[in-house]
């Protein structure tokens, strides 16, 4: 993962979120996609804090967007690894907020993990 691609990525991923366009935000995403976040429990009343696969992903997503109408992430570093880049961004709560994705051999989002300040 070279700088510029990890800034093309982080472009068009905050865009999709600040669009609401789910179909674009899962874009990026493997089909077997793994997501962990500590917000899947509150949000979906379960104890587990990941989500595997794509329609799994969508469920919980179009539940965080119906929940969260004035959502808006603003973007403040971006950070690359080999196949990987973090994100760091400012929420619509201003929170801080680092999202880590790991990318598959066809250049989709494998693995990602969210954190919350």
């Amino acid at each position: 993962m070279n700088t510029n691609d990890a800034e093309a990525f982080a472009r068009t991923w905050l865009a999709a979120w600040n669009d609401r366009d789910l179909d674009l935000i899962l874009d990026h995403y493997d089909e077997e996609i793994v997501f962990h976040s500590p917000r899947i429990a509150d949000l979906m009343g379960a104890v587990s804090v990941s989500i595997a696969g794509k329609d799994a992903l969508r469920t919980y997503w179009s539940a965080a967007l119906d929940r969260a109408p004035k959502l808006y992430f603003e973007l403040d570093r971006v950070f690359t690894g080999s196949n990987t880049l973090t994100l760091l961004y400012t929420n619509h709560r201003d929170q801080s907020v680092t999202e880590s994705f790991v990318f598959g051999e066809a250049g989709k989002v494998v693995l990602a993990m969210a954190a919350y300040e």
